[in-house]
């Protein structure tokens, strides 16, 4: 073994990553409780994604009727 285990600094690391991991995980809640109160039912779908959406299905109905 090369050096002496620091078991403080490995600690400490474990410990930031345990944090990191929480708040990532909070702020997934809150971007998912933010697009519930803006009315999209599950949350996944950005505002880029809905307005591509929007667009390929007027495209798809002026094609239809035509």
């Amino acid at each position: 073994m090369a050096f002496k285990p620091n078991y403080n600094q490995q600690r400490a690391e474990r410990n930031r990553a345990k944090e990191q991991r929480k708040q990532e995980k909070l702020q997934r809640r809150e971007e998912g409780v933010a697009a519930r109160r803006a009315g999209d039912p599950d949350g996944t779908e950005t505002q880029d994604e809905s307005l591509a959406t929007d667009t390929d299905a007027e495209t798809k109905t002026d094609t239809n009727n035509a």
